[in-house]
């Protein structure tokens, strides 16, 4: 089955009269230097737009800055950008066929690419793709796949809005939720200072799906009430500096302008939460339940 499309670098970037070269490698009139290590022409061919699949090594001169060794989704041939630039060669490219392009460096990095502190500009540099296309996915196929994506986005969406209102009846909860779906229901309201951005604040916390399952806590006993203790793990509150850290929006949210010694929970829609990201204990598009404790703010 083929794999979701990993960029495997942010420099995606086509007339061929060849020079030859006496290292292998020959020159297209733009620049580009290539060598095929193994051709396949009667194999489909790389079209515009085309997601290529294959392993991939990206070297700048000598040095490695990234491989995949595993047949994978790597690159989209998008239009050329520069002349001497990478989809030139791609569009050459036939499913079996075992490549290697050379782009000048500096050509590249005129296109906001970030490189390696080593890089220097104005010596000549080159950044190097070694690639071995297994597979084509058209433009079509693409269009296809986004398509079924999105069918299916819909439907989760749709199931888990039901399964937050089932929740929200079930449970008799009258709190009404904001403009975004996020439900703050204050059990405790504390009397010290604020959460605001940029104030230090330390949070004990439980986190559960709408069916109880408690997926993490910083609470040692309820970790182990819920056997998802790790005795590994330090149990003590969450602290971190507000609009630092990259915690769920629906928390972000939740917690701004609460005084220290409330205690609160969230009822968090996935869209302010992980979306449609499966991490394994929380499953895409889940609404997640938080029961937070403001330990203090500072």
């Amino acid at each position: 089955m083929k794999k979701s499309l990993r960029l495997f670098a942010a420099i995606v970037m086509a007339t061929t009269i060849l020079v030859s070269c006496g290292d292998g490698f020959k020159t297209t009139k733009s620049g580009l230097r290539y060598k095929f290590l193994e051709s396949n022409k009667g194999a489909q061919q790389v079209k515009e737009n085309d997601v290529l699949v294959g392993t991939c090594v990206v070297r700048l001169n000598d040095s490695i800055l990234g491989r995949l060794d595993t047949p994978d989704r790597i690159l989209m041939a998008n239009a050329s950008t520069f002349p001497g630039d990478l989809p030139e060669g791609l569009l050459m490219m036939h499913i079996g066929d075992k490549a290697i392009f050379e782009i000048e460096a500096d050509s590249v990095a005129k296109y906001g690419a970030r490189f390696p502190d080593f890089y220097k500009p104005g010596t000549g540099m080159k950044l190097v793709y070694e690639i071995n296309l297994t597979d084509i996915i058209t433009k079509e196929e693409m269009e296809q796949e986004q398509a079924i994506f999105r069918e299916n986005m819909l439907q989760a969406q749709a199931a888990e809005k039901e399964a937050l209102a089932q929740y929200v009846a079930n449970n008799k909860i009258n709190a009404t939720p904001d403009e975004e779906g996020l439900y703050i229901i204050v059990n405790k309201k504390g009397n010290g200072q604020k959460v605001e951005i940029g104030r230090q604040v330390a949070i004990n916390y439980t986190g559960r799906l709408l069916d109880g399952k408690v997926f993490d806590t910083s609470i040692e006993s309820v970790a182990k009430e819920n056997e998802i203790y790790d005795s590994r793990r330090h149990y003590e509150p969450l602290s971190y500096r507000v609009g630092e850290q990259s915690l769920i929006r629906g928390w972000e949210k939740g917690v701004i302008n609460q005084p220290a010694g409330s205690k609160l929970t969230l009822i968090i829609p996935s869209a302010l939460g992980y979306g449609p990201q499966d991490l394994g204990n929380i499953p895409a598009n889940s609404s997640l339940i938080f029961d937070l404790e403001i330990v203090s703010v500072k």
